[in-house]
């Protein structure tokens, strides 16, 4: 009697485990030679097949299966899409469904994609309406701690929840979370607490029973990977090199993990001192497949060391033509930290990775042919302050500043006020002893992000608190507009109370005195401050630095003692014949006679010579006299009358 093969795949379904799908995917097959359009048996045998991670056959089956399928196995096609690395496939066929189970692909596609936001936004939406899915709810602690953890990484902290930024008790509860928890305040730049989440995630997983060893070993090489990376960033290399000694590369599991350890082995290594080694070694890592890659924050980071180990390698042409082009594709103005990095690359190849005034000569015609790089600008500023020459650089932020005040073009005008520029041309200000112009700089600058639906704190706190500064009624006015805003933002901010209430103080104390309550007594305040110890240290002051002068210093009249210069021994060869030993010579015996205290000029003497000096004497005249018969002439010495002024001789007339 033969068996029924639809009984049989029944019975294998109700009695399956996570360990025989094979079984289920051969008594499927049996099924579909005897039924070939069994809905059930075309449905186990995708399921089967993704549960075998053989997604690309799985997406052969359903387009096999026909349209009916493709309705009922609407969940397996999104996944199997998604595993597969079309996303944007995935993401049109989850996008808008009610079902949980597509919901969860609609988050992952979406953390794949880089959509960060999106994703954290469907894991809270997950979160808040439980399902009764065994497991879900850590998960979902999982995945949302690594959705916000990724949002760090690209930069978009401020769309985290500010409860979510602090780890909570059960985010130490498990690896997984605290290990999310560690990237999210290692993006932040918290290396401290990211490495104590690091070990804490690394004995959590160590200590777990239901793992074996391998797969301990499997999580563990991760967390180890990233604290090496910690300790790279604190300065800690010899600590670094030694985790990277414990670590065998080839065996982390996940092949993007493998190669930023690589990577990173390199970047933390001090033994590697010949630059052609490095980029063999760098070179030698894997090609990743088609369904695996990079995040944007990790692939552009690989990039650009392989450009900086290029340049050690002198590949100086090859770098500036390849950086060059990317840059030319790029949106001009942009605040793009790849491209503004790209660029700091170009002008080294273009300066053959030389500094001071010798690169600057070499990259200052860039600036012709790309006068709004902001990277190339910010490289130009650097090496004018490196070489101690700040009005330059200056005026060369300030002509780049008023060319994009005259664009019409709108994102211009988030590069002129990009927070972090500001701060650059502050700070030259500063350190040339400018100080007005730093207010209407900060005054500018806050009320265009006072504008904006997400303004800048940091630079509203600076520009708030450098109108205080001010005497003048208007600029106390608006630095209290200011302040009105940060606490619009967080009413419990309390830099922005402080400035509020120093705001309208000298103008209206009434109307602030209830904030005073809020703000941390000033006694307390003063209560360490020794007053006196203050008073006798004086008032620093700031002194702009002044270009060395290239003449030399005016001889002072103290000046310290010259070391005595040791004692030659002299040949008796060259010795003079009347030298007495201990004689202390003529110091001028190696002058000229005429130039000696010494010496004595020949000639007339005396009186003699006092009356051929005219000052205060007879000035003689001379005239020429004509020889006869045109023999030439001859000077002779004219004769004046006596002294004491004597009357002339009258002319004898007749009585």
């Amino acid at each position: 009697m033969t068996s029924n093969p639809s009984a049989t795949l029944t019975s294998l379904l109700r009695g399956s485990t996570i360990e025989d799908h094979d079984e289920v995917l051969k008594a499927a097959n049996a099924v579909l030679k005897a039924k070939k359009n069994d809905p059930d048996a075309l449905h186990t045998r995708v399921v089967a097949l993704l549960k075998l991670d053989r997604f690309d056959d799985a997406l052969r089956a359903l387009d096999d299966g026909g349209d009916k399928l493709a309705e009922r196995c609407v969940l397996e096609k999104a996944y199997a899409l998604y595993k597969t690395g079309k996303l944007a496939e995935a993401e049109d066929l989850a996008q808008g469904r009610k079902k949980r189970g597509l919901q969860h692909v609609a988050a992952q596609v979406a953390y794949r994609a880089e959509k960060f936001e999106d994703a954290a936004r469907i894991y809270k939406e997950l979160t808040a309406h439980q399902g009764s899915i065994e497991g879900e709810e850590n998960d979902l602690r999982i995945n949302s701690s690594a959705a916000d953890a990724q949002l760090e990484w690209q930069g978009n902290g401020d769309k985290v929840e500010s409860s979510r930024k602090k780890p909570s008790r059960e985010d130490l509860e498990a690896f997984e979370t605290s290990y999310n928890a560690a990237c999210g305040c290692i993006a932040r730049g918290d290396l401290g607490a990211g490495s104590v989440l690091l070990k804490r995630a690394r004995d959590l997983c160590e200590a777990l029973d239901e793992l074996s060893d391998e797969e301990k070993r499997a999580e563990v090489l991760p967390i180890m990977v990233q604290q090496a990376y910690v300790f790279t960033k604190l300065g800690k290399l010899e600590e670094a090199e030694a985790f990277y000694k414990m670590i065998n590369i080839a065996d982390v599991p996940e092949p993007p993990s493998r190669v930023i350890a690589q990577n990173n082995a390199l970047a933390s290594s001090t033994s590697y001192e010949n630059p052609y080694i490095t980029q063999r070694i760098f070179d030698s890592v894997p090609k990743l497949s088609h369904g695996e890659k990079f995040f944007e924050h990790q692939s552009s980071l690989l990039k650009l060391n392989k450009y900086a180990i290029d340049i050690q390698s002198q590949k100086y042409s090859g770098v500036a033509y390849s950086t060059a082009s990317i840059i030319s594709k790029s949106p001009s103005p942009t605040i793009s930290p790849y491209v503004s990095t790209l660029s700091v690359i170009n002008a080294a190849a273009h300066a053959n990775n030389e500094s001071g005034k010798a690169s600057l000569k070499a990259i200052l015609p860039l600036l012709e042919k790309r006068p709004n790089d902001v990277g190339l600008i910010l490289v130009i500023i650097q090496l004018y302050i490196l070489t101690n020459n700040p009005g330059p650089a200056i005026n060369l932020l300030e002509t780049f500043f008023k060319r994009l005040e005259e664009s019409t073009v709108p994102q211009d005008q988030d590069v002129r006020f990009a927070p972090g520029l500001v701060a650059v041309l502050i700070s030259l200000y500063r350190l040339s002893g400018r100080k007005a112009p730093i207010k209407t700089e900060l005054a500018k600058a806050a009320t265009y992000w006072r504008r904006k639906s997400k303004p800048s704190v940091s630079l509203l706190r600076a520009a708030g608190t450098a109108l205080l500064d001010s005497s003048n009624p208007e600029d106390l006015s608006k630095a209290g507009e200011i302040f009105t805003s940060l606490r619009s933002q967080d009413p419990n901010d309390r830099t922005a109370i402080a400035g509020y209430v120093a705001s309208y103080a000298a103008i209206d104390l009434s109307n602030v005195s209830s904030e005073l309550e809020k703000l941390t007594p000033v006694s307390r305040l003063i209560s360490g401050i020794d007053a006196e110890a203050l008073e006798e240290a004086g008032i620093p002051t700031f002194t702009p630095a002044v270009p060395a002068s290239k003449k030399r210093a005016a001889e002072t009249e103290i000046q310290k003692p010259a070391q005595e210069p040791k004692k030659r021994k002299i040949k008796k060869s060259k010795m003079p014949k009347d030298f007495e030993e201990g004689k202390k010579m003529d110091p001028e015996r190696w002058l000229p006679l005429r130039d000696r205290s010494t010496y004595r000029a020949k000639g007339k003497k005396g009186k003699k010579k006092a009356a051929d000096l005219t000052q205060g004497g007879v000035v003689k005249e001379e005239e020429s006299l004509e020889l006869a018969g045109g023999a030439g002439t001859v000077k002779v010495e004219k004769t004046q009358g006596g002294g004491g002024g004597g009357k002339a001789k009258k002319k004898k007339g007749k009585k």
